[in-house]
């Protein structure tokens, strides 16, 4: 299937720059995935979209301060990282711009002036000791102390390149039950429930369940090849618990709806869905239940693809081109996502991470 159909016209000025003041104040549309009808809602009016046992998946990861901006120790030349994956012993994944400053044994030094005479000795220093492409490195770090609290002291929160505002809040950019620390990215979908909303929904009998996927280079890397069956998915850690599991079993035997907040959410399910059939020896009994799982998941979803755990997407809006469209495309259909996409640009809906919401049911 190739890429360009899942291009559409976004003005600039409807790329949300800043979040707002309320969590809830967001618009919400709702897409009918048999219908195809559009509704304009306010996003305090989902609770109308739910019912008493339908179960609400959120993902409960944590967005880590992981840019970082150093000096080339030889030089003083200005180097930017984006810490992706920890890959043990201080070693990460990393997107490094610019990637032609900092190749196979290069260093960068944080924390100091690169060019200190005065003995002063960089807080975090970082090697390059493997090369990828478009500016992927893997980086040995050194430093003293806990690597978790000098990042805090460095590091800045890793808004997405089409947010020019700085971000005054760092908490704004985290949802109210983030958990884990790992991300490279909020899930953004989530970012729109306060906790007193959350206790609203859960009166009306709405159940909650957390798994955690920590966003990274596999969610956000844009597609690069013409075709989406030729893209692959970079992996990302995932956690599913026992306790989510029971929820989730508990749910769909009492004929109700699990609802994922979030394509991260999403995915997670559909990767313990996709392994649970497998250790079962079964591929296509969609009552299988549920098994609790964790490890990396590189899934990639897109039209074609049959959900085995999801019945509702919860989800903001998302870019021309990227594999998260292609994801609600095959929940919806490309046409009918397609065509509430342009609507969406018609009323003036706020775009991408601080964006208004979307809910497909």
């Amino acid at each position: 299937m190739d890429v360009q159909a899942f291009d559409f016209e976004l003005p600039e000025s409807l790329i949300a720059q800043t979040p707002l003041l309320d969590r809830t104040a967001s618009r919400l549309l709702t897409l009918n995935k048999q219908s195809g009808e559009i509704s304009h809602r306010t996003f305090e009016q989902l609770i109308d979209y739910v019912e008493a046992g339908d179960l609400l998946v959120m993902n409960d990861t944590r967005v880590i301060p992981a840019r970082l901006f150093g000096a080339k120790k030889d030089t003083g030349a200005k180097v930017e990282i984006l810490l992706l994956k920890p890959l043990g012993e201080d070693r990460w994944e990393a997107l490094v711009k610019p990637g032609k400053r900092m190749q196979l044994g290069a260093v960068a030094v944080f924390g100091v002036n690169a060019n200190s005479t005065n003995g002063e000795k960089p807080l975090l220093t970082a090697e390059v000791v493997e090369v990828g492409d478009m500016g992927g490195r893997v980086l040995q770090f050194s430093y003293t102390g806990i690597f978790n609290e000098i990042l805090d002291r460095l590091g800045e929160m890793p808004l997405p390149p089409y947010i020019k505002e700085q971000l005054s809040e760092r908490e704004r950019y985290q949802t109210v039950y983030a958990k884990h620390e790992g991300s490279a990215a909020a899930p953004t979908a989530g970012l729109h429930f306060t906790e007193a909303y959350l206790d609203k929904l859960q009166a009306k009998g709405v159940r909650l369940a957390f798994v955690t996927l920590h966003v990274g280079l596999g969610t956000f890397r844009p597609v690069s090849v013409d075709t989406i069956e030729e893209h692959q998915m970079h992996e990302e850690y995932y956690m599913l618990s026992a306790e989510t599991a029971a929820l989730i079993n508990e749910t769909k035997m009492n004929g109700k709806r699990v609802i994922a907040v979030g394509t991260t959410s999403a995915r997670t399910l559909e990767t313990a869905a996709g392994l649970s059939r497998k250790q079962a020896g079964n591929e296509t009994d969609e009552q299988l239940v549920i098994q609790p799982s964790q490890g990396w998941t590189s899934i990639f979803i897109y039209p074609g693809y049959t959900f085995g755990v999801v019945d509702a997407l919860l989800t903001n809006f998302h870019l021309p081109k990227s594999t998260l469209l292609m994801l609600i495309s095959a929940m919806a259909g490309r046409t009918k996502v397609l065509q509430a996409y342009e609507e969406a640009v018609r009323e003036q809906y706020r775009f991408f991470s601080f964006g208004d919401a979307m809910l497909i049911y």
